[in-house]
């Protein structure tokens, strides 16, 4: 099935719209947000800034904070839990590495998603003492620019073009279930969505 303006406007249009917000950081914030668009639940992804104290940061003057993505999740398909899982294997809980902009750090949003931490860290038995891993409230998050939201889809035509026929503009696209699963699917993740079934991985990489 190819990537049309009305398969990327009718797959936009089925999505969940009660959904739960989750924010990581994870290193370099392109990889996690290829990463989690691939997952089956999440919904949506963004990269932003979040962690640090400095107003209204930016890629070039960004202060205390570190780069992280935040995901808007249906919590009937996928749980804070699920996701926890996929964070724990992106990075290893016993090191943090010394530059704050790649820091790994898990932002708790609700008592819900504390809960489900706790009993995620039991089960695995660690202790406070193991774990590196910045574990904090979500105070701001700020959006990062738009040239790093879906970066894996900024020299893919095949794909851009289609949204903008559909008259998608970059806020769009940014908070878009489709380029979620786009930007997945051309990182070389495994994304299962009608209308990638009958390209397989990876295809029409050089149009």
């Amino acid at each position: 099935m190819p990537v049309t303006p009305t398969v990327l406007r009718e797959y936009d249009g089925r999505a969940p719209t009660e959904t739960t917000t989750a924010t990581f950081g994870l290193g370099c914030f392109w990889g996690p947000d290829a990463t989690f668009g691939a997952i089956e639940g999440v919904v949506r992804t963004r990269v932003g800034y979040a962690g640090g104290t400095k107003p209204d940061p930016s890629y070039r003057v960004l202060g205390d904070h570190t780069e992280v993505v935040q995901l808007d999740y249906d919590p009937e398909t996928v749980s804070f839990r699920d996701l926890l899982a996929v964070v724990f294997e992106e990075h290893s809980p016993r090191h943090q590495t010394g530059k704050r902009q790649y820091q790994n750090i898990i932002f708790i949003e609700s008592e819900q998603q504390r809960e489900e931490l706790t009993a995620f860290l039991d089960t695995k038995e660690y202790t406070a003492d193991e774990v590196e891993t910045r574990i904090e409230p979500l105070e701001t998050f700020y959006l990062a620019e738009s040239y790093h939201q879906k970066f894996n889809l900024s020299d893919k035509s095949w794909i851009t073009e289609p949204f903008g026929e559909a008259g998608y503009d970059e806020t769009d696209i940014r908070e878009s279930p489709a380029a979620a699963k786009l930007n997945a699917h051309v990182a070389g993740h495994d994304v299962t969505v009608p209308f990638l079934s009958e390209r397989g991985p990876l295809a029409s990489e050089s149009r």
